[in-house]
């Protein structure tokens, strides 16, 4: 009774406002948490930086086959575009071949006569052909126009070498002549890219006879998770730039199984840890510049996902310290999740808490069954950290809750008629309803294993809409045995980016609309976005799945 008064209050102090909180609740971390920072710090790796050139000239063309109903076609050697006429072709794209993060420069020089006048130019930066087809405005999207990749840059004179201040990441450049003096002609002499990644080459290969669409899903999540690992797991290197616990979780998994980078995973659970609010609740992404900050925002998934990173940290580098030093936090996710459980072990939908559930990008998405069954699988790999720690006596209720919390799903969730996990008043059937109550092992894996496939096999189930909810549906059905069907649902998302031109893995991805966002404009867009590289994890970690 006393344990569950103190988890209530310390709940209620949580809750009482996000903006508040600093002034209300005592710093829990106190006495650690510069010490994390500077642990954070000390592992902060070197990027490696390479200087790369365009290949090729391009123009993008309308095209309703293609996606996103744009593709872009060679329209020259890169050796006709140095020192052509902006006069006479006052638009030009240029192909680097793929995707590159990085620094952009750009030498504009002149033709004829010296300059006697400035010179304006527009840069436009693209991920993929759409950013070049379209035009920007008017826009309506949801996230700050400033996102987007153009810059319009005034020459005073010329020659001039340009330099964007922001990081970029694209793969094409549009270059538009706005305005120039009719006394010359202006041209460009050069154009460098410094591409930047802390990583280089994936530490394993796959099996020669792999698939070749196996091999190409591989290289383009190699090439995703590369462009994301900066100075911190990012989620988007054009869009948001964060580290976000939920990208973490899945960047940390694949980095497992190719760069083997643990050096990163450890300084990201030590920003979360040292930038963490003073309640003891981690918050849901922190930005590095111009110094490392966490975000006002809470995410109840994403805070429980940490103590499964932490869990696959220390079991992928053995690092045993870090491990014992941030397990303070594990345990106050924990406090947060309980509060929000009924006397049965059942998610409470009728609570309000300031928090919001991730998931997935799916507007119809029914989450408490999810929830759920996340919550039961975090609780469970807390415990397995804890019995690796010794610390198994801290966290001693957490088998009695766990089988409690699979007794509620089971009573109030799943529908034994049907066979599978319901949620909400709708009783909606999802996807990932099944997979959430599968990797947390409520039902067994035969059940399970039915569960997924008649959802699967409901055309009016409610799908992932992106690759995040995607990863789980395979994780849940690599552990309910069901391999093959896990192979054929890669081949045929991720696998379906590939065919439609991916050079990176896409932030969202539907294939019944190229043009599905979130935002409100497919332009915005993350199309090189971390949570989508988990093919590379899955690939490596199963070769008997995946590389037969």
């Amino acid at each position: 009774m006393k344990n569950r008064l103190l988890i209530a209050i310390f709940s209620m102090l949580i809750f009482w406002g996000n903006n508040n909180i600093s002034a209300q609740v005592t710093d829990v971390y106190k006495q650690q948490r510069q010490q994390w920072l500077k642990k954070a710090a000390e592992a902060k790796p070197p990027l490696i930086k390479q200087i790369k050139k365009p290949i090729s000239l391009v123009k993008a063309v309308k095209d309703s086959s293609a996606y996103q109903g744009w593709k872009t076609v060679k329209a020259g050697d890169i050796n006709q575009f140095y020192r052509s006429s902006f006069k006479q072709n006052n638009v030009m794209i240029v192909d680097f071949g793929e995707h590159f993060t990085g620094t952009f420069s750009c030498t504009f020089d002149t033709l004829g006569n010296i300059s006697d006048a400035p010179v304006r130019f527009k840069l436009t930066f693209a991920e993929m052909p759409a950013e070049l087809g379209e035009p920007f405005d008017p826009y309506h999207g949801g996230l700050s126009r400033a996102w987007l990749q153009d810059e319009i840059v005034t020459l005073p004179y010329a020659p001039y070498t340009v330099t964007i201040p922001r990081r970029l990441a694209f793969r094409y450049v549009k270059i538009e002549l706005l305005a120039a003096s009719s006394y010359f002609d202006v041209c460009v002499s050069d154009i460098n890219m410094e591409a930047t990644s802390c990583v280089q080459e994936s530490k394993l290969s796959l099996a020669p006879d792999t698939d070749p669409l196996i091999k190409e899903i591989n290289r383009v999540g190699l090439s995703t998770l590369k462009e994301c690992m900066q100075t911190v797991y990012e989620d988007g290197p054009k869009r948001d730039m964060r580290l976000w616990i939920g990208d973490l979780y899945l960047e940390a998994l694949a980095n497992a199984y190719s760069y083997q980078n643990n050096a990163l995973t450890k300084r990201c659970l030590y920003l979360l840890a040292g930038l963490a609010k003073p309640s003891g609740i981690l918050s849901s992404n922190i930005s590095e510049v111009p110094t490392p900050r966490a975000q006002n925002s809470v995410t109840l998934d994403y805070c429980l996902l940490y103590n499964v990173v932490l869990h696959e940290y220390l079991k992928t580098s053995g690092d045993k310290e870090t491990a014992e030093d941030l397990w303070p936090v594990a345990v106050n996710q924990l406090l947060l999740a309980q509060e929000y459980l009924n006397n049965e072990g059942l998610y409470d939908t009728a609570k309000q808490p300031q928090y919001w559930l991730v998931f997935d990008w799916k507007d119809n998405f029914d989450r408490h069954a999810s929830i759920q069954g996340l919550m039961t699988f975090a609780f469970n790999e807390t415990y397995q950290l804890a019995k690796l720690l010794g610390k198994e006596s801290e966290v001693k209720e957490l088998p009695r809750l766990i089988n409690k919390m699979k007794k509620a799903s089971r009573k109030y969730l799943y529908d034994k008629k049907q066979g599978v996990f319901v949620s909400g008043q709708d009783k909606q059937i999802s996807y990932l309803s099944q997979a959430w109550m599968a990797l947390s092992e409520t039902l067994s894996p035969k059940e399970c294993a039915k569960a997924l496939q008649t959802a699967i096999q409901n055309p009016e189930a409610c799908y992932p809409g992106s690759p995040y909810g995607y990863h789980y549906v395979i994780e849940a059905l690599i552990k309910c045995g069901l391999g093959e069907t896990a192979r054929d649902m890669m081949i045929y998302y991720w696998g379906g980016m590939v065919k439609k031109g991916a050079d990176t893995f896409w932030e969202v991805y539907d294939p019944n609309d190229d043009c599905r966002s979130p935002y409100n404009s497919h332009l915005i867009n993350s199309y090189c976005h971390a949570w989508s590289c988990t093919p590379v994890y899955f690939i490596n970690k199963y070769p008997d799945i995946f590389q037969k």
